[in-house]
């Protein structure tokens, strides 16, 4: 019998959720996530010890997760952290769908543009479940969330959620992990980008989970909906914009705009839940001009972080965010 039947046998029935009533003294919840971490980061010079990341001249790990958890907790008020609970560093590649895996020399071939990539690029999800225990590790609260440094072609998701009621996660759920009796997210991150890009697939993982938990919502009633507004998309009714999209933004990634907009973005940051109907004129320099990172810490600074509830879905969103858990589905 594998892992995944053993499991799915043992498993408990997936906890049925319960309505949260309304309740504006509520105090916001601090959420800390025991973190896996698992490092794709194979040798490719066996003479001089090199790993990839080395050889390619890309970012350390270490420099990477104390970036980006600083980051989080200093945009989320201190109320989103991460405990490490392991890091396991894999001296291979992973393996792909169809079960191919890179060696050295070709993967070396493809990062130099000397060939192309191999497809289906997509890794076996499954494969690293099994082989790390992962389900196993969920289940007995050993881990509530796992990180996978990686690399491009790598064929990993900026996220992806698994357990019983997953859901859309920037991708697809995992099918088959009931056996976690939980929600579980595996974040997938590019030894070859920055903390800009792991601030970005976090961003896109926010938005995935903000969506599912107003779902039930008409969008006149729906606070996200009015959170994401920007000016192209809502011309007047400008507030925080989407990952992609600053208040001002008129295409994807266009966050060095200069043109003037108005928005209520300081009446999410400073008066939410209590709007007082405060609007300012922003430009991309609120946001850095630009700058990936700085656009994505402006706007998760004004992710609603406060006291209470209403419509049962709690003001401070990032308990959300970090634990899908928490996200009431029928």
């Amino acid at each position: 019998m594998n892992l995944f039947s053993r499991l799915k046998r043992q498993s408990p029935p997936p906890p049925t959720p319960t309505p949260v009533p309304d309740d504006p003294t509520e105090p916001p919840l601090t959420t800390v996530l025991k973190t896996l971490v698992i490092v794709y980061d194979p040798l490719v010079d066996r003479a001089s010890g090199k790993k990839l990341s080395e050889a390619m001249q890309w970012n350390r790990v270490e420099d990477l997760a104390r970036g980006f958890m600083s980051d989080i907790l200093l945009v989320s008020g201190e109320l989103a952290r991460y405990r490490f609970v392991e890091r396991l560093d894999v001296d291979d590649f992973p393996v792909k769908v169809d079960g191919y895996k890179y060696d050295a020399q070709t993967y070396l071939n493809v990062a130099r543009s000397v060939s192309p990539p191999y497809m289906p690029q997509e890794a076996d999800y499954y494969a690293i479940l099994e082989q790390f225990h992962i389900l196993e590790r969920v289940a007995e609260r050993e881990i509530d969330e796992v990180w996978i440094f990686n690399f491009p072609h790598a064929g990993f998701y900026e996220s992806i959620m698994g357990g019983p009621g997953a859901f859309w996660c920037n991708a697809p759920p995992l099918q088959r992990t009931e056996a976690a009796g939980r929600r579980f997210v595996i974040m997938g991150f590019s030894l070859e980008r920055g903390v800009g890009e792991m601030l970005e697939n976090m961003g896109h993982r926010a938005e995935s989970i903000m969506e599912k938990t107003f779902e039930t919502l008409p969008e006149d009633q729906s606070l996200w909906k009015r959170f994401i507004r920007y000016e192209k998309a809502h011309p007047g009714k400008a507030a925080c914009g989407t990952v992609h999209f600053a208040p001002n933004s008129l295409r994807d990634y266009d966050w060095n705009n200069p043109t003037p907009v108005a928005s209520e973005c300081d009446d999410w940051l400073y008066n939410f839940p209590d709007f007082k109907g405060a609007t300012r004129v922003v430009t991309s320099a609120e946001w850095g001009n630009g700058d990936t990172r700085e656009h994505h810490k402006w706007w998760f600074r004004h992710i609603p972080k406060a006291a209470g509830r209403k419509n049962g879905i709690h003001n401070n969103w990032w308990q959300y965010i970090m634990d899908p858990n928490n996200v009431q589905s029928e």
